[in-house]
């Protein structure tokens, strides 16, 4: 009898001690089943894979709960259509926990026109109630440089100078071959791209910095923009 009740304790017990197991492999499956579902507006594998107190935040800022995530799945318009390819994944596995973190490459087609994105992702999966699922997610997307402009070479001219910011904190503006460089406090020249007249931006850094121009049509300070917020450098010379 006492051998049977051990029996019977380590059974039920199980399930606990042992949390099963995932692979990498089924992660990806997974993922790529959610993905595949989100041209189309399919909740379901959504509903099967997040948790019910699943914590999703995307690129944008956006927090949401299952729910309110779910209301967000819609089929694509008429005259769009995309994909969305899971890749570069990597996985740290615990018992009853997998961190999941990969790249998604998005094409969408707009009427004919081709646009793509690149995002990063980490899905923390928990292994509950005999149930993998996503508990916590958190995306991010990478940074593209926009396209650079053709401008008329002869205004880079208008921009070449000194900025300072404070007392000492100065920026020095140059041209060398057609193009336009920023040099601080005896830094490495890093070259400004235009993106239309009077507005620039450097390769792999998110912002812009703005030509400023007065009444008379003269530049007379440069703005710093990032993340919508100025720092004003005032030309001195």
């Amino acid at each position: 009898m006492k051998t049977l009740t051990l029996l019977l304790a380590s059974t039920v017990l199980a399930p606990a001690q042992n949390p099963g197991t995932i692979t990498q492999a089924e992660l990806v499956h997974r993922t790529q089943a959610l993905y595949d579902a989100v041209a189309l507006g399919d909740k379901t594998p959504w509903q099967q894979y997040l948790a019910e107190d699943a914590m999703i935040h995307d690129e944008k800022g956006g927090s949401y709960t299952k729910p309110t995530f779910l209301a967000t799945l819609d089929p694509l318009p008429p005259g769009y259509s995309g994909s969305i390819k899971v890749t570069h994944p990597l996985t740290i596995f615990a018992p009853g926990v997998a961190v999941f973190s990969y790249d998604l490459e998005e094409v969408e087609t707009v009427f004919r026109n081709r646009m793509t994105a690149r995002y990063h992702q980490t899905d923390t999966w928990l292994y509950r109630n005999h149930l993998w699922q996503i508990a916590a997610s958190q995306a991010m997307r990478y940074y593209e440089d926009p396209a650079p402009a053709a401008i008329n070479p002869a205004i880079l001219s208008d921009y070449i100078g000194t900025y300072e910011l404070a007392p000492g904190n100065q920026m020095i503006i140059t041209t060398h071959d057609g193009k336009l460089f920023a040099q601080r406090d005896g830094g490495n020249p890093v070259q400004l791209s235009p993106e239309s007249p009077d507005m620039f931006f450097r390769a792999g850094i998110e912002g812009r910095r703005l030509f400023h121009r007065n009444g008379d049509g003269k530049v007379d300070s440069l703005i710093d923009r990032r993340n919508n917020e100025d720092m004003l450098w005032k030309k001195i010379n």
